[in-house]
Parts: C-alpha cells; sequence; structure tokens
C-alpha cells in the first residue's frame, strides 16, 4: 500500500499537497494542467524530491531518506533515457547492475524482457536503429527487469501517434497486471487514463486530489476536471 501521508511539496513559490492512499496492484492516473505539479509528484515519489512536509510509505515503511535506487519503484520518463552508445540489451541490463557487470542468469533475465515487450532478437541493436515504438518498448524492459512493486510512468509515449501509444499503454496494462503491480501515470490525455487507469487524481490548484473511480468522476467531474477539460 502506497500512503502520500500530508506530503507537502515545494519548489520556489510552487507548493503541492497530497493526502491519500493507494492499495497495492491499484492504477491510478494523475491528470491536470501542464505546470500543476505532476511529475513533481512523481519525483517526490520517486525520491528525486524531498518532501517539505509529510512523508511516503510503502507497505507502512516511512521512505523519508531512501535514495531512488533503494525505493520500491521504477520510473519511465518521457524520453525513455536510453543511452545511444550501448545496445538494447546493454540498456535494459543497466536496470539490474549500472556497471554492466551482468551474469549469466542476469543476460536471461534481459533476454526474457526483450521477449516479453517484443524485442526478441534484438539486443545487440543500437537505439538509433529501432523505430519510436520499439525505443519505447526497450526502456519499458529496463523497467520490468527492475522487478519494483511499483511503476511511475511520465507520460513516456506522449511522442507516439495515438494507434502506437495506445498499444504501448495496453502492454504496460498487461505486465503491470502480471507482475502485481502498482501503476502511477501521468496524462494529459482522458482518453489514456479510460484506457487502463482504475483511479483518477485531479492535480491542479496546488493540490493533488483524492483518487476517484475513473468512469465516476468523468462521469461527474469536479470543477477542477471540467476547467481543465474544456
Amino acid at each position: 500500500m502506497l500512503r502520500c501521508e500530508d506530503l507537502t511539496l515545494r519548489q520556489g513559490d510552487f507548493t503541492l499537497t497530497a493526502d491519500w492512499t493507494l492499495d497495492r496492484g491499484a492504477r491510478l492516473a494523475l491528470i491536470g494542467p501542464s505546470g500543476a505539479g505532476k511529475s513533481t509528484l512523481l519525483a517526490a515519489l520517486a525520491g528525486f524530491l524531498d518532501p517539505a512536509g509529510g512523508r511516503v510509505t510503502w507497505d507502512n515503511q516511512d521512505l523519508r531518506g531512501v535514495p531512488p535506487g533503494k525505493r520500491p519503484m521504477a520510473t519511465l520518463f518521457q524520453d525513455g533515457n536510453l543511452f545511444p552508445h550501448l545496445t538494447i540489451g546493454q540498456n535494459v541490463g543497466l536496470g539490474l547492475r549500472p556497471d554492466l557487470r551482468l551474469t549469466d542468469k542476469d543476460r536471461s533475465r534481459v533476454d526474457e524482457a526483450l521477449s516479453r515487450v517484443g524485442l526478441d532478437g534484438l539486443s545487440a541493436r543500437k537505439p538509433a536503429t529501432l523505430s519510436g515504438g520499439q525505443q519505447s518498448r526497450a526502456a519499458l524492459a529496463r523497467v520490468l527487469v527492475m522487478a519494483r512493486p511499483v511503476l511511475l510512468l511520465d507520460e513516456p509515449f506522449a511522442a507516439l501517434g495515438p494507434a502506437l501509444r495506445a498499444e504501448m499503454l495496453d502492454l504496460v496494462a498487461e505486465v503491470v497486471k502480471e507482475a502485481s503491480a502498482t501503476l502511477i501515470m501521468v496524462s494529459h490525455a482522458p482518453e489514456d487514463a479510460k484506457r487502463i487507469a482504475g483511479l483518477v487524481s485531479v492535480v491542479a490548484d496546488g493540490e493533488a486530489a483524492q483518487p476517484i473511480g475513473t468512469a465516476q468522476i468523468f462521469a461527474t467531474p469536479p470543477a477542477s476536471l471540467r476547467d481543465y477539460l474544456g
């Protein structure tokens, strides 16, 4: 269970608060206008930003002071963060060992992850030789080998076309379900939330609001969501 307990985040004059609990295996979409703090919240959950107040807990463990690499979260960023000088297999292997001193068992896990995302046989290729969709799959494979119980998505598929984005979201939904993982995704597109998220938190006016069922919140949107949707 993930808990944002009276969480307060500050960056300059900007303040964001969150106070809610997310059950293990839940899928939450963070929706709101640009600059409202969606990515800021993900950064705090992942350990890249220290709270000004409150705390984040996972299964009742206080995560204050726990560095990103030791947290139960894996993050998939907008650009995928693939290193162009490394092969796809090496990029995925970074999720296991930053020094890339992979054992045979590690290499098997890399191959399994690549196969799971539809990149069988492409381990030796460089990122520049892959399509945008394939690069997104490689970035997802690196997250898979990390085997963290919480997956954070910061709009990693925003640059893809609608059909390919939907395909990648469906793949994420499949792998999250298989791993019984918790998903928190930033999105500007209501259709993405409707596709794979069971809950929505509207991030606006300095608050990441209490998550509400996706069907319910779009059927009777609060004023903050109505303002965003227009």
